[in-house]
């Protein structure tokens, strides 16, 4: 029995055809999995059952060995996620969407202003705190969006494209906040396309093609399996078919013609 989240046989389908079939994978306290496929291979579909969101057709989600939807509310109060589309409400002022978030989360109101004071002060977001999101550039939106899914200091994160649309120094702070988070025992899982800060900060990755999970195991391992020097020559060698070495020669084509 894990005391971290696993995925048993996760399927799910529509109109009877399969989006996701028969997934399986567990993250222990502490680790950092990469999920990781090209576009349409399932992951968000993953990320939805996971969250509560979509239900899945087969299988089973534990944490700590229950499954989570005997008690989802539950769960979902000791998850934090980071949607790969900023879902923000764009008439809300960022302090306004945190304390929103915090709420939610069941927070006593003087905690969840020490923390978003906190939160907005260090993504140097303090002086558009009463701005509207409307307002926001991307980067800025991913900030709020990185500090509610903090806010409650969760025991699984779960971070879709989380570096999306901030600048380099914030991509470093947050890589290394990662680390940081790992190492105080949360749960994570990471899916992004930036797989060379996927490269420093997972020990072990899950590669999904449409729907199947193609690999899973660690970095050095999968890269040794497929002679590839990087996990991006390893992620290339594992999704890419026949038609999709040829699209880039077919562009040019278009393009010249």
């Amino acid at each position: 029995m894990t005391a971290g989240l696993e995925v048993q046989h996760l399927t799910k389908r529509y109109r009877g055809l399969p989006a996701v079939e028969d997934v399986n994978f567990c993250v222990e306290p502490g680790e950092i999995l990469g999920y990781i496929g090209p576009n349409g291979a399932g992951k968000s579909t993953t990320v939805k059952m996971i969250i509560g969101l979509l239900e899945p057709s087969e299988g089973r989600i534990l944490y700590c060995g229950k499954s989570t939807f005997e008690d989802l509310p539950e769960f979902q109060r000791r998850l934090g996620y980071v949607p790969e589309e900023p879902q923000l409400y764009p008439f809300l002022s960022g302090h306004e969407y945190l304390l929103l978030a915090g709420r939610l989360r069941g927070m006593d109101r003087p905690v969840i202003e020490r923390k978003i004071e906190e939160f907005l002060r260090l993504f140097s977001l303090w002086d558009d705190r009463h701005a509207p999101v409307s307002s926001y550039s991307k980067g800025m939106r991913q900030k709020i969006l990185l500090s509610a899914a903090l806010l409650h200091n969760p025991d699984v994160l779960i971070l879709d494209e989380p570096l999306s649309g901030l600048d380099v120094n914030t991509m470093i702070a947050v890589r290394e906040l990662l680390k940081g988070l790992a190492a105080g025992g949360r749960t994570i899982i990471y899916s992004s396309h930036v797989l060379d800060v996927m490269e420093k900060v997972c020990a072990r990755v899950l590669i999904l093609r449409k729907g199947h999970v193609v690999a899973y195991d660690s970095i050095e391992r999968l890269r040794r399996q497929t002679d590839e020097s990087s996990l991006e020559g390893v992620f290339a060698r594992l999704t890419q078919d026949e038609n999709q070495r040829r699209l880039a020669g077919r562009i040019l084509g278009a393009m010249e013609s």
